[in-house]
C-alpha cells in the first residue's frame, strides 16, 4: 500500500440502510469508515459506518485481487474507505445484504486507535473526549443525540412558519449590551469597542414593526462565572417576538411549540430513543402557571425561606421540582430582577408581565411584554442605572409607532437536556465554549 488515495471520480450510489436483499446483484458504491476488521478462515469482515448506520462488507481471500488484498492489510480501524463492488442477501448481515468489494479505495488511514472504544464499555471523562469530539460523535448515542436536535430544529422552524413568523437573523457585533449587566464579551472593532451580542433583543423588538410576528435560531453570548453542568459561554437561542399580544399570548404560543417539538422528535426519533435507552417527555397536560408570589409560598412550605425579590434557587427550587417534575411556567416577577424593556404591571408596578418556563429545576425559556413607550423605557433604563443615551438606537424607534408586543427566548441545548434526559449540558453540544474551554 503506497498511501492514501484521491477521491477521484467516485460517487456515493448508496448509503449503508439502503444495502437490502432486494439489492441482490446490483452495483453499489460506498463511502464510511471502519468500525470491525477481523479475519477468519480466509474471510476479511469489515464493519463500515456512514451517518446512517453499518453495512458488512466481505472478502474472500481466495477470490479477491491482489490489490484488495494488500489495501486491507493496511486498513486500520476509523479509517475512512471507499468501496465498489456487489450486494450479496446474507441474513446474518446487517439489514440482511452485504458487499463483496471489486474495488477499494482508503482515503484517509488512521495513524493511530482513539484512547476509548466508540462502541461501548467504560468512558474516559467528557473533558478528554471533547478534546476529540468527532471521534467522541462516531458513538451511536452521541449521534443520536444531535439527530433529535435536527428534527428538534426542524420542528421548530415548522411551527414558526406554519404561525405566519418570519424567520431573521440580527447583528452579532453590537454596540450596547442587549440586557445590561456585566457578563459581555468585549471585542475591538476596527478600534471602536464592541461587543458580542447577549441575545437578539432589542433588534427582534424592531423587527415587530415591519413584520408583526418573528423569530430567530442562532448563537448568543454569555461571560458568566458560572461553570456547571447547565451553564455555557455560547449557546444556540429559540427567539420570538410579535406585536399585539402580551405575556399570556406568548406563554400559549410557547407551550404550543414544545408541546409540537416534544410530539414530533417522539414521532420521528423512535430509533434514535431507542439507541439512548430514553423516551421523549410527557408533554400530555397543560403547563401549570405558578405566580412568583405562590412560588416563594410553597417553598417556604417545604422549609426553604426566599426573601421577596431574590432568585428562587437551591432548596426552593428543589420545592418546586419536587412540586412541578415537569413543565411549568413561574410567572410574574419581581420587576427589579428582570431586564430594562420587561413592563411592569399597571396595577401592580413592583411585579412585571414576565416569565420563566421550567422543566423541574431546570429555567429553559424566559420572556415577557415589552415597554412600548419611549418615556416608561427611559425611566426603566435610569433606574437600572444604564445609561439612554448609550440606547439611543433603540430608543428612537419608538418615536415611530411601537405596538405593544411581548416575545421569549428558549436555549436549545437546555431543551435538549429535557428532551434526551441529559443532566450535562455540554453532552448536547457540539463544541462547548465555557470558561475553561474554547478549544477546540
Amino acid at each position: 500500500m503506497k498511501g492514501e488515495e484521491e477521491l477521484g471520480d467516485w460517487k456515493r450510489t448508496h448509503y449503508s440502510t439502503e444495502i437490502t436483499p432486494e439489492l441482490e446483484g446490483r452495483k453499489v458504491t460506498l463511502f464510511g469508515w471502519v468500525s470491525s476488521h477481523r479475519s477468519q478462515r480466509g474471510i476479511d469482515f469489515l464493519i463500515l459506518c456512514d451517518k446512517e448506520g453499518a453495512v458488512q462488507i466481505v472478502v474472500h481471500k481466495k477470490d479477491a485481487s491482489g490489490e484488495i488484498r494488500e489495501k486491507l492489510e493496511s486498513v486500520t480501524e476509523h479509517s475512512s474507505l471507499g468501496i465498489r463492488g456487489t450486494v450479496k442477501a446474507t441474513p446474518k448481515a446487517p439489514n440482511g445484504a452485504e458487499v463483496v468489494p471489486t474495488e477499494v479505495k482508503v482515503l484517509g488511514l488512521a495513524k493511530s486507535a482513539p484512547p476509548f472504544s466508540v462502541f461501548g464499555g467504560k468512558l474516559p471523562s467528557l473533558e478528554k473526549r471533547l478534546d476529540i469530539r468527532p471521534v467522541d460523535l462516531r458513538r451511536s448515542k452521541a449521534q443520536a443525540i444531535f439527530k433529535i436536535e435536527r428534527e428538534v430544529l426542524k420542528s421548530v422552524r415548522e411551527f414558526f412558519l406554519e404561525k405566519g413568523h418570519l424567520e431573521i437573523r440580527t447583528p452579532k457585533l453590537i454596540a450596547t449590551a442587549s440586557e445590561g449587566g456585566a457578563a459581555l464579551f468585549s471585542v475591538l472593532y476596527y478600534n471602536r469597542p464592541a461587543f458580542l451580542a447577549q441575545s437578539p433583543q432589542l433588534y427582534k423588538e424592531h423587527m415587530v414593526m415591519p413584520f408583526e410576528k418573528v423569530f430567530e435560531i442562532g448563537p448568543a453570548f454569555r461571560a458568566e462565572e458560572s461553570r456547571t453542568q447547565k451553564h455555557l459561554s455560547e449557546i444556540t437561542s429559540i427567539d420570538m417576538e410579535q406585536a399585539f399580544v402580551d405575556y399570556n399570548g406568548v406563554m400559549d404560543t410557547l407551550e404550543e411549540l414544545v408541546g409540537r417539538v416534544v410530539r414530533d422528535v417522539g414521532k420521528n426519533c423512535q430509533s434514535e430513543y431507542v439507541k439512548l435507552g430514553k423516551k421523549a417527555p410527557d408533554c400530555s397536560s397543560s403547563f401549570r402557571r405558578i405566580s412568583y408570589d405562590e412560588a416563594l409560598r410553597l417553598a417556604a412550605d417545604a422549609g426553604a425561606e426566599v426573601s421577596w425579590g431574590e432568585d428562587i434557587a437551591g432548596t426552593a427550587l428543589e420545592a418546586l421540582e419536587k412540586e412541578n417534575p415537569g413543565f411549568y411556567f413561574v410567572t410574574d416577577w419581581p420587576t427589579a430582577s428582570k431586564p430594562f424593556y420587561i413592563k411592569p404591571s399597571r396595577t401592580k408596578p413592583r411585579l412585571s408581565e414576565s416569565f420563566d418556563l421550567m422543566h423541574g429545576s431546570l429555567e429553559l425559556a424566559s420572556g415577557g411584554s415589552r415597554i412600548s413607550t419611549k418615556s416608561e423605557l427611559v425611566k426603566r433604563l435610569k433606574e437600572q442605572n444604564l445609561k439612554p443615551q448609550a440606547f439611543d438606537y433603540h430608543l428612537k424607534v419608538f418615536d415611530y409607532g411601537m405596538p405593544p408586543h411581548a416575545g421569549f427566548g428558549l436555549g436549545l441545548e437546555r431543551l435538549m437536556m429535557v428532551l434526551v434526559s441529559e443532566q450535562n449540558i455540554r453532552e448536547v453540544t457540539l463544541y462547548p465554549r465555557d470558561k475553561l474551554r474554547i478549544a477546540p
